[in-house]
């Protein structure tokens, strides 16, 4: 897999829409997706997509007077990068000390537990 680099949060934004539609995904569409609370202007939303291209994210291509744009990376190699990242970066690959964390901060509940042994045990 090749060299994924981190979106920042107002990419990441733009990138889970053009994922969660059928590509490929119009300016329109991108826009007419996002959080009315960002109220981002459509020029603002250009120069994301121009850097999410110059970034290797998403190929473009202009059908009459709209631009057309396509995933390059999928949300699946993104996440699995940024997991994969988080994990060596903050609990040095560490499963245990990562679930250790999430259930010491009382994030995990006795569901979260049993699927996460039951995870486990589909596993061994």
């Amino acid at each position: 897999m090749k060299n994924i680099k981190r979106l920042p949060d107002a990419e990441f934004e733009i990138m889970k829409i053009v994922w969660q539609n059928t590509p490929p995904v119009t300016t329109m569409q991108i826009i007419a997706n996002l959080d009315s609370e960002k109220n981002w202007k459509p020029q603002t939303v250009l120069t994301m997509l121009v850097r999410l291209i110059e970034k290797g994210f998403l190929k473009s291509e202009k059908v009459g007077k709209e631009r057309n744009y396509t995933p390059v990376i999928s949300e699946h190699d993104y996440l699995q990068t940024e997991t994969g990242n988080f994990m060596k970066r903050y609990y040095g690959n560490s499963l245990g000390s990562f679930v250790k964390t999430l259930y010491d901060g009382k994030e995990l509940s006795q569901e979260d537990l049993m699927e996460l042994k039951d995870w486990l045990a589909e596993r061994m």
